[in-house]
């Protein structure tokens, strides 16, 4: 509440300078905004729309009477006649000055009430017949207008004293009007009220009403002062020098003190805020924070909005923007780690220590996403953790099997209940580091539906030219994913998109042989199994020999996952024994091995030899689990020129077996077989394993040699295996997996393969202690094949022989 002290000059003479001048029944009318003109008012008013400019300059052409009235809508720069109110107040313009932006100040002060009765001009200003409005006297002061009048300086004065307005002079004022309605006017003036309630008051004709009118404003304006001071004064304590901002907050915690919702809510608020100032973050995303957080500070704590700004603040918070681990560059100390937690794997050692390299010599090169393919249990996932080790860097793991939603990459926008970003953020929110070693599993396996291709998000993941700006749905704001290491697992590559290919560099782990096999046992699988099972090493004795029967009769596999499997059978079995009072220790041999294991599930290689019989020929094949033998059986029986195809074979290998029976009915002549032999007979081709699914051109070759074997009634040599594609014109086409291949007929025991030419360059791709175990025969047609798996003499009948002999070409 203000009150000018310029009214203590003017005050008493007012009355008796009015009382005596005639107000004309025609005026010229101003609207004014945001204030309602008092009786005894005197008050400098800024005046620039040009009807009130025209409404100004009229009335000092005149007799200097302005009929004032306050207009309704502040915001309209043009009011109406039925925008502003009827009753106003017929004033004097006391002063006037032009200022230089071309506006002018003008001093008035107010004469008598009026209400508006017509409008005789709207342009260029209004010009108004008025009626006054007399003042009404207090019949009597009784002693409730008394007590009402006190009450209203009273609480003046508190007013004044919590605001700081310490004037003698001014509560003179005050204390010397005796009017119940000039006092009413006075204190209305100075309180800050609404345009409406000060309306009202004014249009109030009764003085007492106008009065009560007051005191009820008053007690109302002394409540929130009275809080204020209190709020200013908690507040002041806890202020320190130049802390504005500070000062603000903490009036609105009194504030919300004094309410009741203090509760602990603030402590977070400020919490919060004090995080966001340590976290070392992008400028644009600590912007984004204190946004929220202040949007978050005008919400109620209970409210759902809330909860969801929250979480998201403690996200912006918990990411590591700028938080990595040092990398460790010592390539020996490196190479040293590789090497104990992983035996053989050369190759890929090699790629891992001149990533390494090209790390210390450029710190800020991006490097490219490696994939590891290879079939299960071979390391993978343990090779990358063995990565993160040697470079000193957080690992975190992603499984990518059966992943269908693109929001698990992207995240889900914050509008949906729920929302969390993405399974990318989340690991490096968990790993609190921004360069960890990130693996992401099992990457030939994601799917897609209708809620999005997760391949197609993580095309921008793993592209080191686009991923310094990963935008997640959630955070919505550029994340830097280029210090990330992203390596990538898969069974195979045919099943992973091609654009995504492109940005992966694959690496191959076809898997182990059995003396690696053997060595990896020894090294890592038995000590692990004994310590997990609780048993003393001393405990339990098993040699060389017996693990390699385990190798080669109880498992049958790429990597070395089952043979795990069975050595932790082995020690469980032995754990019991001991549990239940047994001493030890407890020998392992090749007599006692079926005790602990069963019977063997593979047939050694002797035996299987002994099931070779014309008609069945042994192929080379790739599958997710690395490479396998591939039996083809084919039988000749009476009939009328039908070909069976048997065992789940796909379109590709049925297209084989035509192609097979094409080539052999071509070579009718060479078999010593009648033209019309093949319409007699019924030729049926079965591959074992029914339950199994089998396609690929790579058994043409196989295919080929069993339906000339079954043909001629001569069995295949013993001891050799093949792989390559077979064409109607008898040509050998290449295949791939040839090193999974090769691995799948060692662990057979099978020492002689018969390959595609094209493909003997792909054999530096095998291990040289693998390459010493194995010969090697490139052919380029498929009559070369049969020499080799059939000799010389392979016809049904005794024919001219046409051309030299297929000379052997044997690579070591």
């Amino acid at each position: 509440m203000e009150i000018d002290d310029s009214l203590s000059d003017s005050m008493d003479d007012f009355a008796e300078n009015t009382q005596d001048l005639e107000i004309p029944e025609e005026l010229p009318m101003m609207a004014v905004r945001d204030v309602v003109v008092f009786n005894y008012m005197i008050l400098p008013l800024f005046v620039g729309r040009p009807a009130s400019v025209a409404a100004v300059n009229e009335a000092m052409e005149g007799d200097k009477l302005l009929m004032l009235v306050t207009q309704k809508d502040p915001t309209s720069d043009d009011p109406k006649a039925d925008e502003v109110y009827q009753v106003g107040m017929v004033s004097m313009i006391m002063r006037t000055l032009k200022l230089p932006d071309g506006r002018l100040k003008v001093l008035v002060q107010a004469l008598s009430k009026a209400q508006i009765t017509a409008y005789e001009q709207k342009e260029p200003s209004f010009r108004v017949k008025i009626e006054l409005i007399e003042e009404v006297e207090a019949a009597e002061i009784t002693v409730e207008v008394e007590a009402l009048m006190r009450l209203v300086r009273e609480q003046t004065e508190k007013i004044m004293s919590l605001r700081g307005i310490i004037s003698s002079d001014l509560m003179t004022i005050v204390n010397n009007i005796d009017e119940p309605g000039r006092l009413a006017d006075l204190v209305g003036s100075n309180l800050r009220l609404k345009i409406e309630e000060s309306q009202k008051i004014l249009e109030a004709n009764d003085p007492v009403v106008r009065l009560r009118m007051v005191a009820e404003m008053l007690t109302k304006e002394l409540e929130v002062a009275t809080v204020q001071a209190k709020i200013q004064s908690d507040a002041k304590e806890e202020m320190g020098r130049n802390q504005r901002e500070y000062y603000l907050r903490e009036q609105i915690h009194a504030l919300k003190k004094e309410l009741g919702d203090e509760d602990g809510y603030s402590q977070e608020i400020d919490e919060l805020r004090k995080k966001i100032k340590k976290k070392k973050m992008p400028k644009y995303a600590k912007k984004e924070a204190r946004k929220e957080l202040k949007r978050l500070d005008m919400m109620h704590p209970d409210g759902s909005e809330a909860n969801i700004i929250r979480t998201y603040i403690e996200w912006i918070i918990d990411l590591p923007w700028k938080k990595s681990t040092n990398d460790h560059l010592d390539l020996v100390k490196a190479a040293e780690i590789l090497d104990e937690d992983h035996y053989g794997l050369e190759k890929i050692k090699e790629r891992i220590l001149e990533f390494l390299a090209v790390r210390k010599l450029n710190k800020h090169s991006k490097g490219s996403i490696l994939c590891f393919v290879g079939p299960p249990g071979v390391g993978k996932t343990s090779l990358g953790q063995a990565v993160a080790r040697a470079m000193g860097r957080k690992f975190y793991r992603l499984s990518l099997g059966g992943m269908r939603d693109e929001a698990e990459i992207r995240g889900h926008r914050r509008t949906y209940i729920g929302a969390m970003p993405g399974r990318i953020l989340q690991g490096l929110k968990n790993v609190k580091s921004n360069n960890p070693v990130f693996m992401m599993d099992e990457i030939d396996k994601i799917g897609n539906d209708y809620r999005g291709d997760p391949s197609s998000a993580l095309l921008e993941v793993l592209d080191p030219e686009q991923n310094n700006k990963f935008s997640d749905h959630y955070m919505n704001m550029p994340f830097d994913l280029s210090k990330v290491m992203f390596i990538t697992t898969a069974n195979r590559n045919d099943t992973i998109p091609g654009p995504l290919m492109d940005r992966m560099e694959v690496i191959r782990l076809a898997g182990y042989t059995n003396e690696e096999k053997l060595i990896i046992a020894r090294r890592y699988l038995l000590p692990r199994q004994i310590k997990e099972n609780g048993i003393r090493p001393s405990k339990i004795k098993l040699d060389d020999k017996t693990l390699m029967i385990i190798i080669e009769n109880f498992t049958h596999e790429a990597g070395v996952r089952n043979l795990e499997r069975e050595l932790g059978k082995i020690c469980r079995k032995l754990a019991r024994k001991l549990a239940e009072g047994g001493k030890g220790p407890y020998t392992i041999s090749k007599n006692t091995l079926e005790k602990y294991l069963g019977p063997k599930k593979f047939l050694p290689d002797t035996e299987l030899d002994t099931l070779m019989q014309p008609g069945l020929s042994v192929g080379l094949a790739w599958t997710e689990v690395g490479g396998v033998l591939l039996h083809i059986e084919c039988a000749i029986v009476h009939g009328k020129g039908r070909l069976v195809l048997t065992g789940q074979l796909g379109d590709v290998m049925k297209e084989s077996a035509q192609a097979a029976l094409t080539y052999c009915r071509s070579r009718s002549h060479q078999l010593g077989v009648e033209d019309n032999y093949f319409d007699t007979i019924d030729i049926h081709i079965h591959v074992p394993a029914g339950a199994i699914p089998k396609d690929g051109p790579s058994a043409g070759i196989t295919i080929t040699t069993a339906l000339y074997s079954a043909i001629v009634k001569k069995m295949v040599k013993k001891g050799i295996c093949m792989t390559g594609e077979v064409t109607l014109r008898g040509r050998v086409l290449p295949i791939g997996g040839l090193k999974e291949k090769a691995l799948a007929a060692l662990r057979a025991g099978i020492n002689r393969v018969i390959i595609p030419d094209e493909n003997e360059k792909d054999l530096v791709e095998i291990p040289p202690e693998i390459r010493k175990q194995l010969t090697f025969y490139p052919v380029k047609h498929m009559d070369e094949v049969i020499e080799l798996t059939l000799g010389t003499d392979y016809k049904r009948k005794k024919v001219k022989k046409k051309g030299n002999s297929v000379k052997e070409k044997k690579v070591k």
